[in-house]
């Protein structure tokens, strides 16, 4: 007979292949077609809220693998909170000001004064910004983060620009502004300093010099290249448009990670022994007219740092610095700097503790005292720098140089940086260094380290100067006297009145035309400073410009997430405003995340070409693969990702989710209003397995609400993997397959089942929210349409901890006899565990526990019998709570049921059904077997 039809099958929709990539961006759809955050929102209103406040990731390129991590990592936190019973609102933002958009505008409409005005440049720069914010956006949302995307925040938004001068007023109003020094555009005929939107670029004439600074220890400077012999003035060349600058030269700056060679060769008549970028080699050794040229060696820029040098113009001492914006586009890969003529040379100089100095005075004359061009207009000077220059050796080039140099918008002349008056927010002149380091004793830091390390530098910032010389962004507001360059006395109420007006109209109304008379001042007494506002301002305030404004959020925020390097950035930034602004921090917890390496620990780098693309792994692996390889990462530290480690994270899915799968074909047919068995009625191992999932979710929510992720994802893989698939699930097969479908025993394991996928999939939700998803909705009973809409499940019930010890000893029971009978089946002694026998000899309350399950223990054991008494073959010995075991495992003599695969000498006695064993037969004929335990 064939007995197939008597077995109950598992039957689910779920699928066992995944298919994520393709899966995912229809359930996505699906979401936002339902309006699934807004729903949540809704069903959450009258909950106490749980606000994460989404840091503003800049609005330029598109989004990387550190992008993934953070925006992950939020919408864990997110979902968690919504599971935990919280109203849990998330409305993302972008920072839309600063250079780096500017950089990406220029190259396609030119520089401001040059091809546009300045209003329409920021008006594309608008654009830029929103095309950058939809891209971004598409892909966050592809992650699978829950949020109001439809209405989100914008540094750029007209509302924000009005808020962040509400938010300077405040700041004023309380006492932290004041004025302070750094490079700004200068013009010598306005006598002025000028913002960068009332520059223009045109061509401009300049003698480009070579000049060399030689080593002051040549022999130091050949010990780093490996190299023996040099000869005096072996050194480093520099190139420069900008002779007149060289007596402020206080330094000269390379690039850490670029290669630098040593040449030798010979120029004229002389040998000379020069230090250049190698990317650089061919143009500088032409333009130099060298010949002979000899490589003597090559080392990174950072192996050059603190060597000193002497100054070409005065002989001083003069250091070998580093710096990001040193480049091989042009020059020598070796920049003179000069920290009182130059915006980068001002703020590397800064790092280096660089003087600045400043030998020009507001109409461009070198002041008397100045060596060899004292009381000479800039322009003038450029030529006897040179000329004095070449008659002390050091000028080894010189050539005309056309290129494009700012000129001021008004005469059309070139300008210079010179050292000019800049607005700070103090530190210390109205108490917030203290104040600041107060309110970080009273915030969470996550992972604690945090605290001592924004703690050591609020300690040490020097005052934070807000105000910068740029088009793209908002202007500082600021009204000063003619005559003293002080402010105006109120202050904090015109800020107010330019807020309300740059909320209807924008900030390109602060460079129109009658501005001071609008805001009610005296425009013969009054000008309107022209320098905008640090972008990390812009970002820092978001505290007021957002939490404050937004009826869905509140101040403070329970949580800020982001990077380790924001404790420089953003949390510090924010940190400061709102203490300035309020007292207090704009957060009560802060949690910091690493950054991504590969699995050697190496920085990403398309160079090295070990970046990964979120996208791409989205597009092959699916989201929740990413996801789960977030969570499954110790983000307190650097969070390694590569190919290999992904297609780990994707076997450990593959076992959650046929876990999930087997749940769920098991559960076909069951409805938990109808056939669910009381918790006290469960058998024994039911309630077991219900106690294992019940304790698990004690350790997951609090993991969850301390941000251990890592740990949920190593317990959540443990539990399906050796708790359920390797312990419970195995166990319960013969139950579920072989007993009538209505029996009592196996509604007792689908009960517990149904337990465990409740609380199951509910843990998995903010890891994997599609998958979750696609198991809720294969889910039995009446529910909410998304497993978000639901909260931690909370019908889990432990058991004594005396019955969970006579389940503990029970199992190291089966660990100790279970690797025996996978040795006999490798060998082929026996097919499975089912064709085996097991003998077991033991004493006291271990021998009582084994004895009370009786002829039920072969099912714990996976086996067709378990006998109690003396082992005379021994197969192997354990210690058990104290109590000798030995045990032995042999292959059983008996024939073999074709129905459940046991091997029973009931098994032929019955002439109606040949081939089964007397419990099938039972089961199929309506007098089915008893389970009291498993």
């Amino acid at each position: 007979m064939d007995y197939k039809n008597t077995i109950n099958l598992p039957r689910t929709a779920f699928p066992m292949k995944a298919s994520l990539a393709a899966r995912e961006p229809q359930m996505l759809a699906d979401w936002q077609k339902q309006a699934l955050y807004e729903r949540i929102q809704e069903a959450t209103a009258d909950r106490p809220s749980f606000v994460l406040h989404d840091g503003p990731p800049y609005a330029n390129g598109d989004i990387h693998i550190g992008h993934a991590v953070n925006k992950i990592l939020k919408d864990i936190v997110v979902r968690s909170a919504l599971l935990a019973g919280y109203r849990s609102p998330y409305v993302p933002g972008w920072d839309c000001h600063g250079l780096p958009i500017e950089l990406q505008v220029e190259k396609k409409v030119g520089k401001v004064g040059h091809k546009i005005d300045a209003a329409a440049f920021r008006q594309k720069c608008r654009e830029y910004a929103d095309r950058q914010i939809e891209n971004q956006s598409a892909d966050f949302q592809r992650l699978g983060g829950l949020g109001d995307w439809s209405q989100r925040y914008a540094t750029r938004d007209f509302s924000y620009e009005a808020n962040m001068l509400r938010a300077l007023a405040r700041i004023v109003e309380r006492g932290h502004l004041k004025r302070g020094v750094k490079p700004v555009h200068w013009c010598f005929d306005c006598g002025s300093a000028l913002a960068e939107a009332e520059i223009e670029y045109q061509d401009k004439g300049s003698t480009a010099i070579d000049v060399l600074f030689p080593a002051v220890d040549e022999k130091s400077l050949g010990e780093r290249f490996g190299v023996h012999g040099l000869q005096p003035g072996a050194g480093v060349v520099i190139w420069t448009t900008t002779p007149w600058t060289i007596p402020a030269n206080r330094a000269v700056c390379l690039n850490a990670e670029l290669e630098y060679e040593l040449v030798r060769a010979r120029q004229g008549t002389r040998t000379v022994e020069i230090v250049l970028a190698a990317e650089l080699h061919e143009p500088v050794c032409a333009r130099l007219q060298l010949d002979q040229i000899e490589i003597l060696g090559r080392v990174p820029g950072a192996t050059l740092e603190h060597m000193e040098l002497k100054h070409p113009y005065n002989g001083a001492r003069v250091p070998v610095i580093l710096g990001d914006h040193v480049t091989t586009e042009t020059g020598t890969g070796a920049v003179h700097t000069a920290p009182g003529h130059g915006q980068e040379d001002f703020e590397v100089g800064r790092h280096y503790d660089l003087e600045v100095y400043n030998p020009v005075d507001g109409r461009g004359i070198f002041v008397d005292d100045t060596p060899v061009v004292g009381g000479q207009f800039v322009w003038a000077a450029n030529q006897v720098l040179v000329e004095h220059m070449r008659g002390n050796g050091s000028l080894l080039a010189a050539e005309s140089f056309e290129h494009s140099y700012p000129h001021c918008w008004r005469h059309k002349t070139p300008t210079a940086f010179r050292t000019t008056p800049q607005w700070f927010i103090s530190m210390d002149q109205a108490g917030l260094r203290a104040d600041a380091l107060a309110e970080i004793d009273r915030v969470r830091w996550v992972p604690e380290w945090g605290k001592a390390r924004i703690r050591g530098m609020i300690e040490t910032r020097p005052d934070w100067c807000i105000s910068r010389q740029r088009t793209w962004g908002v202007p500082l507001g600021l009204l000063i006297d003619r005559d003293s360059q002080q402010p105006h006395p109120d202050t904090p109420q015109l800020l107010e009145k330019l807020a309300a007006i740059v909320a209807q109209e924008g900030v390109d109304v602060w460079y129109r035309a009658g501005i001071v008379e609008r805001l009610g001042a005296d425009p013969e007494r009054y000008e309107p400073v022209s320098d905008i506002l640090d972008v990390w301002f812009d970002s820092g305030v978001t505290h007021y410009c957002v939490l404050e404004q937004d009826e869905r959020l509140a101040r403070p925020a329970d949580l800020y997430l982001e990077g380790s390097d924001q404790h420089r950035g953003w949390f510090q930034s924010s940190l400061l405003t709102s203490v300035a602004m309020h007292g207090s921090a704009p957060y009560r917890q802060v949690l910091t995340h690493g950054f991504t390496v590969d699995a050697e620990g190496r920085k990403m780098s398309k160079s090295q070409g070990n970046v990964i693309a979120p996208q791409q792994i989205m597009n092959t692996l699916g989201a929740d693969i990413l996801r789960l390889w977030v969570a499954a990462a110790d983000y307190r530290q650097e969070m390694s990702v590569s190919d290999e480690i992904l297609k780990r994270v994707a076997d450990a899915y593959r076992r959650i989710r046929n876990t999930a799968r087997f749940l769920l074909g098991n559960l076909d047919g069951f409805d938990p209003i109808v056939h669910g068995v009381p918790s006290d009625q469960l058998l024994p191992l039911d309630r077991y397995a219900v106690d294992m999932a019940a304790r698990l979710q004690a350790e997951i929510t609090e993991a969850y609400a301390n941000y251990r992720f890592f740990s949920i994802y190593q317990r959540l893989h443990h539990f399906c993997s050796v708790d359920l698939g390797a312990f419970y699930l195995d166990i319960i097969k013969d139950r579920l397959y072989t007993l009538p479908a209505d029996h009592p025993a196996r509604r007792s394991a689908q009960t517990a089942m149904q337990h465990i996928l409740e609380a199951l999939v509910r843990w998995l939700a903010p890891l994997c929210c599609f998958t979750a998803e696609e198991i809720w909705a294969q889910m039995q009973g009446e529910r909410a349409d998304s497993v978000m809409l639901a909260t931690w499940y909370d019908d889990l019930v432990e058991m004594p901890s005396e019955q969970r010890g006579f389940w503990t000893r029970l199992r190291a029971v089966r660990e100790v006899v279970g690797p025996r009978l996978e040795e006999l089946r490798r060998s082929k002694a026996i097919g499975s565990s089912l064709a085996a026998e097991i003998t077991l000899e033991t004493g006291g309350r271990l021998a009582d526990d084994l004895a009370r399950m009786g002829d039920e223990l072969r099912f714990l054991f996976i086996s067709s019998d378990v006998r109690l008494g003396t082992v005379e073959d021994e197969s192997g010995d354990a210690v058990i709570d104290g109590q000798q075991l030995k045990f032995c495992v042999r292959a059983s003599g008996n024939p073999k049921c074709v129905r459940c695969w046991h091997h029973r000498d009931s098994v032929g006695q019955d002439p109606a059904h040949p081939e089964l064993c007397g419990r099938c037969i039972g089961n199929i004929s309506g007098d089915p077997e008893t389970r009291e335990w498993a």
